[in-house]
């Protein structure tokens, strides 16, 4: 099947032929002199003439076809640009729109471990600072028992000390 363009084309060099011819028997007929040449030349003129506007009306004709071609053909690849556009425009808002949620799900994991990881510390963290109030508490409280025992021990050895004392003293004053 042969292009619009070399559709065009044959149409246009048809055309052409048919000027060419029509031009050659325009001469033939100013140069001939006589009446009789003149009258069968006409009858040819008449034809070729009759040709000539066939052959330019289908020129014109094919010229018009070719344009709508084009027109029609510039609509479609439109009509596909717009669909391959939309095709794309909707990709691209899937991708988005999945990108988004994705991103959405994995920032609410994150928060709920950080929740869970804040609440695990915390509850570490009051844990270890009970143990540690009553290690504290506990070594106070040894610390205070071996203050008492000491100082207990210490006043006996006190006591125990002036008794002495006072029986050496009791013994050298008499």
């Amino acid at each position: 099947m042969a292009s619009p363009r070399e559709r065009a084309k044959k149409i246009t060099e048809g055309a052409e032929e048919a000027v060419r011819k029509m031009e050659a028997i325009k001469e033939q007929t100013a140069e001939s002199e006589e009446g009789e040449v003149e009258e069968q030349a006409v009858k040819p003129l008449d034809e070729v003439m009759g040709q000539a506007e066939q052959a330019y009306m289908a020129y014109m004709e094919a010229q018009r076809q070719v344009a709508n071609a084009y027109h029609e053909n510039e609509k479609l690849i439109a009509r596909a640009y717009r669909r391959a556009e939309e095709t794309a425009n909707a990709g691209a808002d899937s991708a988005i729109k999945q990108a988004l949620k994705e991103r959405d799900e994995k920032i609410a994991r994150a928060l709920k471990e950080r929740d869970e990881a804040i609440a695990r510390a915390e509850e570490a963290f009051r844990r270890v600072k009970e143990e540690a109030e009553k290690a504290c508490e506990a070594a106070v409280e040894s610390a205070r028992k071996k203050r008492e025992d000491a100082l207990k021990q210490a006043w006996q050895i006190r006591e125990e000390t002036l008794e002495q004392a006072w029986s050496i003293y009791s013994k050298l004053s008499r």
